[in-house]
């Protein structure tokens, strides 16, 4: 038995949305990936952001969104982190904590162009494979990710849907529903979220 592959998926996902799902379910169905984790990123401390709603609410997002999906999971191990938290950091406590798994990272396009300005970002290179999808965004690709072993370009539908965009339009009363999963949308207009 080799061990078993876990992609990690981090995010606010504030809300989660379809595209989100989209993506995760094409990466396990067409890599080695045996489990994708939904890594919810905490609430910075140190950063007022109106327009996050609390590390519960979105971690329970993402539970209820992926609970059908046999290989997707949700993940609070950053709340557990001391903050600022870094994603090397992360990876090492994951390390620690399932020494029989193996983990990659995955991440769009448009993070992959800012990826060597990421805290020790040469180490996450050296020792995780990196899963690409493709985002519309500004700018080039360093050289040096090009074609670098561990960056692996995934070839996933283009979904250009944002949280952003999915809040300013519960703000503005619309409807939202082909955009979320059915457990989400029910949380969401249960609690009212996003609608100031």
């Amino acid at each position: 038995m080799g061990k078993k592959q876990v992609g990690l998926f981090f995010g606010s996902f504030n809300p989660i949305h379809i595209g989100h799902l989209i993506i995760a379910n094409h990466l396990v169905e067409h890599s080695t990936m045996d489990e994708l984790w939904f890594v919810v990123t905490p609430q910075n401390p140190f950063k007022e952001k109106h327009s996050l709603l609390d590390n519960y609410s979105r971690f329970e997002m993402v539970h209820r969104a992926v609970e059908e999906y046999e290989k997707l999971r949700p993940s609070d191990i950053e709340f557990h982190l001391s903050q600022p938290n870094y994603t090397v950091n992360t990876l090492a406590y994951l390390e620690e904590k399932y020494p029989t798994f193996d983990f990659a990272l995955i991440m769009g396009e448009d993070n992959l162009k800012s990826f060597h300005k990421w805290k020790n970002y040469e180490h996450i290179l050296r020792n995780y494979s990196i899963f690409v999808y493709p985002r519309i965004s500004e700018g080039n690709i360093p050289e040096e990710f090009e074609n670098h072993s561990n960056i692996i370009k995934i070839n996933a539908p283009i979904i250009e849907l944002s949280a952003t965009f999915i809040r300013n339009e519960i703000k503005e009363k619309r409807n939202v529903r082909p955009l979320l999963a059915p457990k989400v949308w029910q949380y969401i207009d249960q609690m009212g979220f996003y609608e100031k």
